[in-house]
């Protein structure tokens, strides 16, 4: 992880200014981190010490289930908080988040900005949008896992996560994520190498196709 200091900082802080989120000055202890992929973000059952607002990249939040499987359940990305539960609860068991891409966060230090985030009415309001957005976008995965077919499915899922136009997710981790199949799984991503949305690089994909993938992933946002 980079913490960007003196002049990238400042020209950072000039080029993607969030002030406009907030009724108070931020700038003097807002820092802005670099988290390269596979990268740890918050570690699992550990109270973040900041609250995170995604500028670019995308991130992945995993839990640990008490027979100690381990499962993907959402991703981050741009313009989406970090940290924003344990800022409005006291006891919150924190999920581990991880980055997916090379992503840059601003870093709000909760110790400084604690009181003050929690009466400023104007955050507070954005905040609200953002849980909306969130909780309506996780109902709809689920409905989603008995509306549409994998291919639907998986087509978003490689486009969610591809990183530089490969995708590189273990096989176990989608199957839980999206509820199939080993053996379902690696049907549709043969017939998809083989219409050539996909080319096998090792254990990775190469996108060769983004319309095609982005035309079956687009009919999960019109349901």
């Amino acid at each position: 992880m980079e913490i960007y200091k003196s002049t990238k900082r400042q020209r950072y802080l000039e080029e993607h200014s969030i002030a406009h989120l907030f009724s108070f000055p931020i700038d003097e202890f807002i820092q802005i981190h670099e988290y390269q992929r596979d990268e740890w973000i918050i570690q699992e059952g550990m109270r973040p010490y900041f609250l995170y607002y995604i500028v670019e990249g995308k991130a992945k939040i995993y839990v640990t289930h008490q027979n100690g499987k381990v499962s993907l359940i959402n991703f981050i990305k741009e313009n989406d908080y970090i940290g924003e539960m344990e800022l409005l609860n006291d006891v919150y068991y924190t999920k581990g988040i991880q980055a997916s891409t090379k992503t840059i966060c601003f870093a709000l230090p909760i110790h400084h900005y604690r009181t003050q985030l929690l009466e400023d009415a104007k955050f507070l309001r954005e905040l609200t949008k953002f849980l909306s957005v969130k909780a309506s976008l996780m109902a709809a995965r689920y409905s989603q896992s008995l509306a549409f077919p994998l291919e639907n499915r998986l087509a978003d899922f490689i486009l969610e996560t591809a990183d530089e136009g490969v995708y590189k997710e273990k096989h176990v981790t989608v199957c839980d994520y999206l509820g199939v199949s080993y053996r379902h799984l690696l049907h549709v991503l043969t017939q998809f190498c083989e219409k050539g949305y996909l080319q096998k690089q090792g254990r990775n994909f190469e996108i060769k196709q983004y319309e095609s993938l982005y035309d079956l992933a687009q009919l999960l946002k019109h349901k």
